[in-house]
């Protein structure tokens, strides 16, 4: 369908913008002036307003149409890109990094609704399987081109590189995105939303992608650590997260595909997925190396694409289109907090004790939340 492809281009465009800025600011922090503790708080902007303004925004393309959000946000993020290109100074970067973070946050949650409004009900998995694999190629290929643009032009190249990126994928959205009718809407009572956030069409879903985040947070921020502390080349730990986001980008169409024909559901999918990604843990914990390092990538890699579009697709599906955005905005803020709590949980274990007992600890949550709770729900 050719409407939805911008709509790839703008999953592309966040993951990118977050990835590919935070690996070059991390290479270049030195150069630009930046401490370990400021390089720490300008990364973490993105995220702050991510978790902040993505309910928001979600909210407000049920009231305004999704269209008019998502040109809106990448129009802001070009702005904000753009702001780079004053100065390569650590507060110019810091207003930079929030402005990209508050834009994304627009049209990331209003981009998962159009998808949902535009799929149909019988292709939910298929395309967000695909769009989840934009986003992982964007993961992928953002440190990549980031620190190789830098490197040759400089710092501010990058940023002029999103800015580009974001303008096409607005001009793009302008010309072959539908405007979506906008739902009737009823009047909720505080009531109802507790209700609605606390329903397990909702809930389940939400803990699933919040599970998942953490321990891919943990994977990106720990695996190129340990691979330093086998004493690998620290090229092996980029490579090894490199692969994880390979293995998802592959997998995820395969899954939507598979959870369409009615196939493969969200709980056993579910469960395959956090089993494999405590396997993994278990297996750093106790045998780390070279070898046990890309097996696990892969096993989290897989984790993460069979999970994701089964989750996204599974509250689509039980949620109100009148209701979409909100849904999928509060949605990516769970996703946003098991991001951001999974390496402080691993990182303060391993400050007290050791990285393989904090990942295996790790492990262990995962499975007690796999197969002692339950906690997945049963495909519609």
């Amino acid at each position: 369908m050719r409407g939805v492809a911008p709509l790839y281009l703008a999953g592309f465009t966040t993951a990118f913008g977050a990835h590919g800025v935070a690996a070059v600011l991390g290479a270049e922090s030195d150069d630009i002036g930046l401490s370990l503790l400021g390089l720490g708080a300008v990364l973490a902007l993105y995220d702050v307003a991510e978790v902040v303004l993505k309910p928001l925004f979600g909210a407000l393309s049920d009231r305004i149409g999704a269209k008019p959000v998502i040109v809106g946000g990448l129009l802001a993020f070009v702005v904000a890109s753009l702001l780079a290109l004053i100065s390569p100074a650590p507060i110019v970067l810091a207003l930079a990094r929030l402005g990209q973070g508050a834009a994304a946050s627009a049209f990331s949650p209003a981009s998962s609704a159009a998808v949902v409004r535009m799929a149909g009900k019988e292709r939910l998995g298929r395309y967000f399987g695909r769009y989840g694999a934009w986003k992982s190629l964007g993961y992928v290929a953002g440190p990549l081109i980031g620190v190789a643009l830098v490197g040759l032009w400089g710092i501010q190249a990058l940023y002029v590189a999103l800015a580009v990126l974001a303008a096409a994928g607005a001009a793009w959205a302008v010309l072959a995105l539908p405007a979506l009718r906008i739902k009737p809407r009823p009047r909720y009572t505080v009531a109802d939303l507790v209700r609605q956030t606390t329903e397990r069409g909702f809930l389940i879903p939400t803990l699933l992608l919040a599970t998942t985040t953490a321990v891919l947070g943990v994977a990106v921020g720990f695996l190129p650590l340990l691979a330093v502390r086998l004493d690998l080349h620290p090229i092996a730990g980029a490579a090894a997260v490199a692969v994880l986001a390979l293995v998802s980008t592959i997998i995820q169409p395969i899954i939507g595909r598979l959870r369409d024909r009615r196939r493969l559901s969200t709980r056993a999918g579910g469960l395959l997925g956090l089993l494999l990604a405590a396997s993994a843990l278990v297996l750093l914990a106790l045998l780390p190396g070279a070898v046990t390092l890309f097996v696990a990538s892969i096993a989290i890699g897989l984790m993460t694409g069979t999970v994701t579009p089964l989750a996204f697709a599974h509250l689509a599906e039980s949620t109100p289109e009148e209701r979409m955005g909100r849904t999928m905005g509060n949605a990516e803020l769970g996703r946003e907090i098991g991001d951001a709590g999974g390496p402080i949980l691993v990182g303060a274990i391993a400050t007290a004790s050791t990285l393989p007992v904090a990942l295996g600890t790790l492990a262990a949550a995962l499975s007690w939340t796999t197969l002692g709770k339950r906690a997945t729900p049963t495909s519609p």
